[in-house]
């Protein structure tokens, strides 16, 4: 006899980030709303003819307060760099910065952008992005650290990096409506960070 189960268990979490005085009630709730929408974790089970068959997915990401919010200068990329935004960030959290965004994924036609009236309050970051057409784009995002986990026995591997909600696309036939921006390799200060 030929029996079948599927379990799928979906559960996203928010983790709670560490506040510092300097971060207010609403960007401290924007933050975490943001944040969860980068975690995710998902466990299906398959049996077919006593074959069981078992995959395993889990994301979490936690936004991180730099203390001293110069740490977060440097250059970020999502979606194998043909997303790149370089960020220079001021001690009292004036965001500067410029890079380009793929307008068709599949033909790799990009086009430049700057930001401005950039600030980071916490871990959230807010701006605008100047294209060189004058339209202007809100941005939005949390500076944080995301682990990913294949099992549950692993110990998770780390990356840090911008999570960005942007305006849907089509990337690979999927419809994405939000980038994590990883920060290069080698730029991150080890142990400047403040609250997470």
């Amino acid at each position: 006899m030929n029996r079948s189960l599927l379990a799928i268990i979906a559960v996203f979490s928010t983790i709670a980030p560490s506040v510092i005085p300097a971060q207010s009630a609403s960007a401290s709730s924007r933050t975490r709303e943001i944040a969860a929408l980068f975690s995710k974790n998902k466990h299906v089970v398959k049996e077919k003819r006593g074959v069981r068959t078992e995959k395993y997915k889990n994301v979490s990401a936690e936004p991180l307060i730099a203390a001293n919010p110069t740490i977060l200068s440097g250059t970020y990329r999502a979606f194998d760099a043909h997303f790149v935004m370089q960020l220079s960030v001021s001690a009292d959290g004036i965001v500067k910065g410029s890079g380009t965004d793929l307008v068709d994924y599949d033909s790799r036609i990009s086009r430049s952008f700057t930001l401005v009236d950039g600030r980071v309050r916490g871990a959230l970051l807010t701006a605008a992005k100047h294209y060189r057409d004058g339209k202007r784009e809100s941005f939005e995002g949390v500076f944080m650290e995301r682990t990913s986990f294949e099992s549950p026995q692993d110990p998770g591997t780390k990356a840090f990096g911008l999570g960005v909600l942007t305006r849907p696309m089509q990337i690979g036939g999927n419809t994405i409506d939000r980038l994590f921006y990883e920060r290069a390799a080698g730029e991150m200060a080890q142990g400047n960070t403040g609250n997470r």
